[in-house]
């Protein structure tokens, strides 16, 4: 069991925060608004974000992409020398030629950040096989051993290990944050059906 925390209170942060409470982990949802959280899951702690991040092993960044250097340059002592799974992605272009996740390992040289599940609907994050076809879970990152920390968070998940496919370093985290900028137009063809990218071979 590891201590978890997860900054963020939506539909991604609280499906995560099930599933890995259910597997057996510690963990804290950081929000910046506890009393408006409706929780109803396994047990969990509920926190604010600087609580959140000091407390866990391993943070999860499930916040809007959009701000994210900010909120999270906030937290640099709370998270120095932790592994940061990024699984968000920003709205549009960041005007940078260098992914979210960059920006962040950028803001935070002292935290490991790793790049996952943000290529899929949030509930194959939980749950990929659901999918009629295989999804892949993208794993980027600087740091080789945070890099299998995730894989097994990964697998905790329902996640294969043949399913995961190591891009490489952080640099690699552009192409998928850049394949997003096809999801409009899926849900614009497919509505808020489950998805995900995936390499066929």
């Amino acid at each position: 069991m590891s201590t978890i925390g997860i900054l963020g209170s939506g539909r991604v942060a609280t499906v995560l925060a099930n599933k890995l409470a259910t597997t057996g982990h510690d963990v804290t949802i950081g929000t910046r608004n506890a009393d408006a959280l409706n929780w109803t899951g396994a047990p969990i702690t509920v926190a604010d974000y600087e609580s959140t991040a000091r407390r866990a092993e391993l943070v999860i960044n499930a916040t809007p992409g959009d701000g994210a250097i900010q909120r999270f340059g906030a937290l640099s002592a709370a998270l120095d020398g932790k592994i940061l799974v990024d699984v968000s992605n920003t709205h549009g272009p960041s005007g940078s030629e260098h992914s979210l996740a960059e920006l962040l390992q950028t803001a935070l040289p002292a935290t490991r950040v790793v790049k996952t599940l943000n290529t899929m609907f949030f509930t194959v994050m939980t749950d990929p096989h659901s999918l009629r076809i295989p999804p892949t879970a993208f794993l980027s990152g600087n740091d080789a051993a945070a890099k299998t920390v995730v894989t097994a968070l990964l697998t905790d998940l329902g996640w294969p290990t043949d399913w995961i496919e190591d891009l490489g370093d952080l640099s690699t985290a552009r192409g998928t944050e850049a394949m997003m900028l096809l999801i409009p137009s899926l849900i614009r063809n497919r509505g808020l059906a489950p998805f995900a990218l995936t390499i066929a071979a």
